[in-house]
């Protein structure tokens, strides 16, 4: 017992430790994983084709080969603080432990040793203390500007000397003590340096990515970040107040009463549009929202993300929450930094002490900022959107009316003649419903009110939910005044009973007489929720004239065929699903599925959905519908094979007993026992 509980605590302490892994250290982990078969101490490293930037990989990255959307090339590398030894396999040495002025000569950063020579900073990192050096690449030098640069190492070398203490940290600090969200006092006059660890496993200080961690020295600890980082002193409202390129951001900010979040404490991410991501915008759209202060709001809480994103922390397409309250997909192509999939950013990581702001030359504007006309001409339903201008409706697009949408899919008018009819007009102004609707708040059963007076149905269905045959496609768009549902059908309101459905309709006049053969005229006009496979004349033509003639003498046998073809609920085409069952009137059961596009039940193909009634539903069929012969169930079926193939052998050795039996009868030595006996 005491060895099972050491056992449990010992496997407590290893998943806490696991646990306990900063993102960072968890990516690392997986880097060696992939490296441990080229030795001891290896790290697989992922470089993007065509650049010099690389990556510790993580699961993703390893399985996609790609960073960025771009093609990666995998190399075996030794991990922090190791280094290979002639002659043996991996990387088996640590590094040798130095002071902080040789180990940037160890670590590549060559150029950062050079400049902290020029500086005379050089006694300082080889003498006694405990510092971080957050220490620029070669690289890193090497893409800042002439003039930049020049400023750094002229004035007797001042400038050089604070822009390198501000790379410096006046205590250890191991990569694991590099928490997200945190700020560290430089050796600059104490301006702060920002951290920030994500969950991919990049550390940014400043925003500039750790390149090379954790590479111990003797009086401290070197990071290589992949840019010179600078002093980080104001917020980003003033960082968008003193910009020429944010002239119309700044008023449009201050009008939306958002000056104060961005002056106060926070961890902000600003897509901010500049002055020519404004113009891009049709003039009476921009005044239009500029007027509306709720509006404005919502337009410029959709540039703002909740939490901080360096660009450098962005290896993929992320979806990410704003202060509006949706998403935006943030992500990257190659260099460039995307948004909704478009490389619009066209200035990055201007770090504030509240926030980063990341510049944009497109405006983005949420649904809760647009008018109906808006929300449909950006949306997949241009079909709709040209019959809907055409129809004189466009007052109720872009008022301030507090409507319902119902816009159906492009693909929902095909086959469908297009020419504006009065008959049309009036049935797409029966596609505005005359409240603002949400569909989670829709229930079963409830009746919506249409601009042409018309009531329609909801019907909740287990994974649908639908206003009469139109079935809700996609998300709601929630405009400023109004939203929009997109929908798989025209919306068909329903034309008097079932029975008035099948008597307007000439396909239907031999099923009609046989109901009322049948008797059942009455059922299929009184309230009720009945969905009918309606067989047409074609498929009553295709019955043995004999046969058809006999049924049609005999009204129950024509009265319990009718109504095998009746489901006792009501049932749309897009509520079908691949394995549907519905209770028939009469008999065991009706099966449905759906197969590029069709719907069949009992495997027969209905030729017209939707047919709407007041009192249930009609689909079409071309062929009378017969019960299903009954499945043998696969374990069944398998243990049937086993006891018939058991007994062929027990039948086959039976044969061959007896035939022995027979020869030992016929041989010398029975007749001999007979004789004895």
């Amino acid at each position: 017992m005491k060895r099972l509980t050491l056992f449990a605590l010992a496997i407590t302490l290893i998943a806490t430790g696991f646990a306990a892994k900063t993102p960072y250290q968890a990516v690392l982990q997986h880097s060696r994983i992939r490296g441990r078969t080229h030795g001891p101490n290896v790290c697989a490293m992922q470089k993007i084709q065509g650049t010099d930037k690389k990556y510790f990989t993580n699961c993703k990255q390893w399985y996609h080969r790609k960073i960025c959307g771009k093609p990666t090339v995998v190399s075996y590398e030794c991990c922090p603080g190791y280094e290979k030894v002639i002659g043996e396999k991996g990387c088996p040495a640590a590094l040798p432990l130095v002071n902080i002025y040789k180990t940037l000569g160890v670590v590549g950063a060559t150029t950062t040793k050079m400049y902290s020579e020029r500086a005379k900073l050089q006694e300082e990192i080889e003498g006694p203390g405990s510092f971080t050096f957050f220490a620029p690449s070669n690289e890193a030098w090497a893409a800042l500007s002439t003039e930049i640069l020049d400023a750094l190492v002229s004035n007797v070398n001042i400038e050089l000397l604070n822009a390198l203490h501000y790379h410096m940290i006046n205590k250890r600090l191991t990569s694991d003590d590099l928490k997200h969200g945190a700020s560290f006092p430089s050796m600059y006059q104490d301006f702060d340096v920002h951290i920030h660890h994500y969950s991919n496993g990049i550390v940014t200080v400043n925003c500039a990515r750790l390149v090379k961690t954790d590479q111990h020295a003797t009086n401290g600890i070197v990071h290589v970040v992949d840019r010179v980082i600078t002093a980080i002193t104001n917020n980003v409202n003033s960082l968008i107040d003193t910009d020429d390129d944010l002239d119309t951001l700044r008023t449009a900010v201050a009008a939306a009463g958002l000056t104060n979040l961005l002056e106060n404490e926070g961890s902000y991410t600003i897509f901010a549009p500049t002055n020519e991501a404004f113009e891009k915008i049709p003039p009476e759209t921009l005044t239009r929202i500029l007027g509306d202060p709720v509006a404005l709001k919502d337009l410029l809480n959709y540039h703002i993300l909740k939490n901080l994103h360096c660009s450098e922390s962005i290896v993929a397409g992320t979806p990410l929450e704003t202060l509006q309250g949706t998403v935006l997909e943030v992500g990257c192509d190659g260099e460039e930094m995307t948004i909704n999939g478009k490389a619009i950013v066209t200035q990055r990581d201007k770090l504030g002490t509240n926030g980063v702001i990341h510049y944009v030359n497109e405006l983005l504007i949420p649904d809760s900022a647009k008018t109906l006309l808006e929300l449909v001409e950006g949306s997949v339903v241009t079909t709709a959107s040209k019959l809907f201008k055409d129809a004189g409706l466009t007052d109720h697009l872009i008022g301030s009316e507090a409507v319902t949408l119902l816009a159906p899919l492009n693909d929902a008018f095909k086959d469908k003649s297009l020419a504006m009819t009065p008959d049309l007009k009036k049935l797409l102004r029966n596609h505005i419903l005359k409240e603002k609707f949400s569909s989670k708040s829709l229930y079963h059963g409830q009746e919506l009110e249409t601009l042409g007076g018309l009531k329609l149905r909801v019907f909740v269905f287990r994974n649908s939910l639908c206003i009469e045959n139109a079935c809700i496609a996609a998300h709601d768009k929630n405009g400023r005044y109004a939203n929009m549902f997109i929908v798989d059908q025209i919306v068909a309101p329903p034309m008097g009973t079932v029975m008035d459905v099948l008597k307007a309709d000439d396909r239907f006049s031999t099923l009609v007489g046989a109901i009322q053969r049948a008797g059942l005229t009455e059922l299929l006009n009184k309230k009720g929720t009945y969905t009918f496979f309606a067989p047409t004349n074609a498929a009553f033509s295709a019955m043995p004239p004999a046969d058809l003639n006999k049924l049609m003498r005999d009204p129950k046998e024509l009265a319990n065929l009718l109504r095998y073809h009746i489901g006792e609920e009501f049932l749309v085409s897009g509520a079908v699903t691949s394995h549907t069952r519905m209770k028939p009137l009469t008999g065991d059961k009706l099966e449905l599925g759906t197969r590029n596009s069709t719907v069949y039940v009992n495997r027969v193909p209905v030729v017209e959905t939707d047919l709407m009634a007041t009192n249930g539903v009609v689909h079409a069929v071309d062929v009378i519908i017969k019960p299903l012969p009954p499945k043998i169930v696969s374990d069944q079926a398998e243990g049937s094979t086993i006891r018939r193939a058991s007994a062929v052998r027990a039948g086959t050795q039976v044969m061959k007993n007896d035939d022995l039996f027979q020869k030992v009868l016929r041989s010398h030595s029975s007749r001999t026992m007979s004789r004895v006996q």
